[in-house]
């Protein structure tokens, strides 16, 4: 008396194979297997299910009445492992990778947003996006330790770090002087002379655009009345606005700065630049989410 755990499956799948392309040679063919090794498992499965499964017809084979009741119940075996498999990579599928950037504390919440946004236009393959801030040294370690997968800074690395990465360049944007729309329709005229005394919010001092604005107005000769320095990027626009003072911001989202917070372009510095880099563990880039971070990045 046959028991299940007898049936070896292998053997069956082959059988099914033969069957399904009428010929042992091109099921051999399609397994990347020898005609003798089909051949050899066949004739054990007959063994084991005490009778022939196949007989000769013209140059092919074809089932017996035995192997037509086999190959009926091996269609539904391994058409129910197609199926699991089926239902396994689609499950795959709506499993979100997790993926961990670290953002420089400094860098403008808008340019975030704007790096990280085609992540979400095109989910190829689909992704659990986790943004954490923190200080530039900070970052770095915790990307060594592999607790970030990427590092979105406003400046390269610097030798003496401790740290094996690599910075690849997301591209940079002049920066621009915004206002509300009364106080910059009145210091267009004039700009940037007109700037002079006028009240201005900086970013703090570990901004890497503190200095070049700091050595543009000292150029310019020009003495803003400076009331205020904040790190957060989006509460110097949000205060700026409100407060009608003049601060700074990238030119390449102007269009959004505008929109979203009221606001209106003064003049563009052309000689202060915001550079924006990528940073991770990979010279050369293997992993497609950070591919696509440096493909689509809007300050190229």
């Amino acid at each position: 008396m046959l028991r299940p755990d007898q049936l070896n499956f292998q053997h069956l799948r082959y059988f099914w194979a033969v069957v399904q392309q009428g010929s042992v040679t091109q099921a051999a063919r399609n397994l990347h297997l020898t005609q003798s090794t089909i051949s050899i498992q066949l004739r054990k499965l007959e063994k084991t299910l005490g009778g022939p499964l196949l007989r000769k017809q013209g140059r092919g084979v074809v089932p017996t009445e035995l192997g037509k009741l086999v190959y009926s119940y091996a269609e539904q075996i391994f058409t129910l492992g197609h199926d699991l498999v089926d239902a396994l990579r689609l499950q795959q599928d709506f499993v979100p990778l997790r993926f961990v950037v670290g953002a420089l504390d400094v860098l403008p919440k808008l340019a975030v947003q704007t790096i990280l946004e085609p992540l979400f236009l095109d989910q190829k393959p689909k992704i659990h996006l986790v943004v954490r801030e923190g200080k530039f040294e900070q970052l770095l370690a915790d990307l060594a330790v592999h607790r970030l997968d990427l590092v979105l800074s406003d400046r390269p690395l610097t030798p003496g770090l401790g740290v094996r990465a690599y910075a690849h360049k997301l591209g940079s944007s002049a920066i621009a002087l915004f206002a509300s729309s009364p106080l910059a329709k009145g210091l267009r005229s004039g700009f940037p002379k007109s700037l002079h005394q006028t009240a201005l919010l900086w970013p703090t001092e570990g901004s890497s655009i503190r200095p070049a604005l700091e050595h543009w107005f000292e150029g310019q000769e020009i003495v803003p009345n400076v009331i205020g320095e904040m790190e957060d990027s989006a509460l110097l626009k949000t205060f700026g606005q409100k407060i009608k003072a003049v601060f700074p911001a990238p030119f390449a989202l102007q269009e959004e700065i505008c929109r979203q917070y009221k606001v209106r372009p003064i003049g563009v510095l052309d000689e202060v630049q915001e550079r924006f880099f990528a940073i991770s563990l990979e010279r050369r880039v293997h992993d497609p989410i950070v591919a696509q971070i440096l493909q689509a990045s809007p300050f190229r």
